[in-house]
């Protein structure tokens, strides 16, 4: 039976975004993964197209609220911020719970170029992260 993951973030935006697209790319078949946030922003642009570049699509992706959520009983939830951990509700499953708070590429300010880079290196972070999370845990 496959493994249900949830990444919750402050607006499903952008980290959480980016985790969610790792989880499934390192995670193949061994994992449903679902990404949410306490609020919902939209997916953001920047994050795609980063995502783009290192060959993952998550265009596809909607920014969904952690109600949306409520009847499905997951076996992980990875918080990517401290606003999340600090906001989350309590899930009523058997989770086991994970947090990392990773800094917010949304917030970068500067010229295209700058921005751009706190995006890879944020997309960098995750990309890790989510590699050795599915590496040790599924």
């Amino acid at each position: 039976m496959n493994k249900k993951i949830l990444v919750l973030c402050t607006g499903n935006s952008c980290r959480s975004q980016i985790a969610e697209g790792y989880l499934l790319y390192f995670a193949r078949d061994k994992a449903e993964v679902f990404s949410a946030g306490v609020e919902t922003h939209g997916v953001n642009p920047r994050a795609i197209q980063t995502m783009l570049e290192d060959g993952i699509d998550i265009s596809h992706h909607t920014s969904n609220n952690l109600d949306d959520y409520q009847s499905i009983s997951f076996d992980f939830v990875l918080t990517v911020c401290d606003n999340a951990k600090e906001r989350c509700p309590y899930i009523p499953s058997q989770a086991k719970t994970f947090h990392y708070n990773f800094p917010d590429p949304a917030k970068a300010k500067g010229t295209e170029q700058e921005i751009a880079h706190e995006f890879r290196l944020v997309r960098e972070l995750i990309k890790s992260y989510c590699q050795k999370f599915v590496e040790e845990n599924l």
